[in-house]
């Protein structure tokens, strides 16, 4: 196909899709946050290369050429959170990450007595939640929890709603941070999360929520953040915060996500 002094093909239509797919979905991983103005500047200096080149102005394209050299040694530090998010996207969203067989076959299956465990939880946040007392529960659901349980105080104890209870009295030495639960166990307290920073991050939402947040959009983990101020039990899940959850709600939320499965 011509179009004018143009020849073509179906696989230039396809390249040039493809491409404006990838475009905007690194542009939506990085808007709402200062990655988006470095992006937006690297596409002007890309264009100008490519009117510079078609110029035929040697010396500046050469300068250029040298410039984006270096530049992408850059961009791969300025975006380090932005490419690991995009990579944590693409693994979530395929076939065999979310295959119950092959998260069998990897040890990764569902332990018995989840209901009862949940429900434990459930109960345990419902009681915090009425004494007025601040608390974050991470609840792993397929994505590893390592790194953040080694921020905090290893426990490996069974779920137990007076052992919630009592990391999260005011009182406690452990209170502070969150409690990480992983594989039907309480693996570790006083945890220290990713803090979400996005310009999208409303400014009335407290630390305590911006680190239930920034968990959520790193890893598939539900997490549960209890207001100290309000008393009112917020959910995080990938990267969206559903506030006000009734307690009654609780364990049904947690049960339909988490036992979930991709397609």
């Amino acid at each position: 196909m011509r179009i004018g002094f143009l020849t073509v093909n179906w696989t230039d239509l396809l390249d040039i899709t493809l491409v404006a797919i990838l475009l905007y979905q690194v542009y939506y991983l990085v808007k709402g946050s200062i990655a988006s103005r470095v992006f937006l500047g690297c596409i002007f200096v890309y264009v100008f290369y490519l009117v510079v080149k078609g110029l035929r102005l040697e010396l500046l394209t050469t300068i250029l050429q040298y410039f984006m050299g270096v530049g992408a040694i850059a961009l791969i530090v300025i975006f380090q959170q932005e490419i690991r998010r995009f990579l944590l996207m693409i693994g979530k969203s395929t076939a065999f990450t979310n295959n119950r067989l092959f998260n069998t076959l990897l040890g990764e299956s569902k332990t018995t007595g989840q209901s009862e465990q949940l429900k434990k939880i459930a109960d345990a946040c419902r009681n915090i939640a009425a004494d007025f007392n601040g608390a974050i529960v991470v609840i792993k659901k397929m994505d590893g929890l390592e790194k953040i349980i080694q921020t905090g105080e290893v426990l490996d104890a069974a779920i137990s709603k007076h052992l919630i209870i009592s990391i999260f009295n005011q009182y406690s030495a452990l209170h502070e941070g969150a409690t990480i639960i992983a594989d039907g166990r309480i693996a570790a307290a006083r945890c220290i999360l990713p803090v979400a920073d996005g310009v999208d991050v409303p400014v009335s939402m407290g630390f305590r929520h911006r680190a239930a947040l920034g968990i959520s959009e790193t890893t598939d983990a539900a997490v549960v953040v209890i207001s100290e101020q309000t008393g009112r039990i917020s959910l995080a899940l990938e990267g969206k915060m559903n506030p006000n959850i009734p307690a009654e709600e609780l364990e049904t939320r947690l049960s339909e996500y988490l036992n979930a499965v991709s397609s």
